[in-house]
């Protein structure tokens, strides 16, 4: 080991005897396959910290009592990989062919590490279950630590906004700081695209009705923001369709002292240019 160098076990602290008895599972996007799991991640980091974690397909890959680590191979380098999770194996649920084979109790005290560690491995030709030792884990170098949630997406700027609804939840559901700040004290006109059929709903963010973060937070949980047209559509096709097909594209923002009037008469303007009160969802 050498001083200029910093490894996962230098975050960790495992005794010998602990690693001994410690596991690493590499999420991998399979062959032929199309979702990433770093993806997956970032919308929704339980599915990887114990869907992909402890999946078991035949294999009794764990036992109760080991301490099993997750890491995510990251999109732009096979050798960079994010640490999600550190668990301590509590039960074996029994469940085969693709389920949930164990339970696990995760480290709190790595807390502050889990999506925000960047660690540099070469895989090669091991499987996706990994046995340590203090030797393997010596190749286990953290590259950085990031001061905030793993994210390849951040905010682009105010005129570069444009959304499909999954990408909204996300933001949303993960509380990023950098679109967080962006959009909680801002007012707006922006315009929903429902993709399969072409029409628009030009919608607005005022101090009355909650600012940019507080009306696309509203789309997040019900689909529909109160708006009467969205919420009849969705009454009749479900939240589903407005999560395939429905992308928010912000058109003007202005900050928090400008009149919520002049948004208003804005808005207005832009119903009447996309034509969406007589082709679209606005009904006033």
């Amino acid at each position: 080991m050498t001083t200029d160098r910093l490894l996962l076990n230098d975050l960790l602290h495992l005794t010998e005897d602990e690693l001994m008895r410690t596991k690493i599972r590499f999420c991998i996007q399979p062959s032929q396959e199309t979702y990433n799991p770093i993806e997956i991640f970032k919308s929704n980091p339980d599915a990887i910290n114990s869907g992909w974690l402890f999946d078991r397909k035949k294999k009794n890959i764990f036992q109760i009592g080991e301490t099993a680590i997750c890491l995510v191979r990251l999109s732009n380098d096979p050798d960079l990989w994010l640490l999600t999770t550190v668990k301590t194996i509590i039960k074996d649920t029994g469940r085969y062919g693709g389920g949930i084979g164990w339970e696990g109790e995760e480290w709190s005290q790595y807390k502050p590490y889990y999506g925000r560690t960047i660690i540099r491995h070469h895989k090669g030709q091991e499987t996706f279950i990994k046995a340590l030792s203090a030797n393997g884990i010596e190749t286990m170098e953290v590259l950085q630590l990031l001061p905030d949630l793993y994210e390849d997406n951040p905010f682009p700027g105010y005129d570069n906004i444009c959304l499909p609804w999954r990408e909204v939840q996300r933001i949303i559901n993960r509380n990023l700081s950098d679109w967080r700040n962006a959009l909680e004290h801002q007012k707006g006109i922006y315009v929903i695209t429902d993709l399969a059929t072409g029409k628009q709903y030009v919608g607005s963010a005022t101090a009355k009705r909650g600012m940019l973060l507080k009306r696309w937070s509203d789309y997040v949980r019900d689909g529909h923001g109160g708006d009467i047209a969205l919420r009849q559509l969705v009454k009749e096709k479900g939240k589903e369709y407005v999560e395939e097909y429905f992308q928010y594209t912000l058109l003007e923002n202005y900050n928090q002292r400008t009149n919520d009037n002049y948004i208003l008469e804005r808005e207005s303007w832009w119903k009447k240019a996309l034509d969406t009160r007589e082709h679209g969802y606005n009904e006033n």
